[in-house]
């Protein structure tokens, strides 16, 4: 039986990306992208696996949509007062 991947690590990420995987390891490290530490040593060097659930969101957090169009106000015609 072979099971799907679940899990992706920060360079396979990078790589889909074409991003420095550095850059990866820095969003783990600041909180924006949540991972999980499987080395075998505590203390020793991480070794991050990311779940594609965890991945999503992160997407979902940094989308980028498109500026809202701005209403133009239109002149009023010279010569003419409005009270109210």
């Amino acid at each position: 039986m072979i099971r799907s991947k679940t899990k992706i690590s920060p360079p396979e990420l990078a790589k889909a990306w074409g991003v420095d995987p550095a850059k990866i390891v820095h969003w783990i490290k600041v909180g924006e992208l949540k991972a999980i530490d499987a080395s075998t040593t505590r203390g020793g060097r991480p070794r991050y696996l990311i779940d594609l659930s965890d991945l999503a969101i992160f997407e979902a957090s940094r989308s980028v949509t498109p500026p809202v169009a701005r209403v133009r106000r239109r002149r009023q015609p010279e010569g003419i007062i409005e009270f109210f």
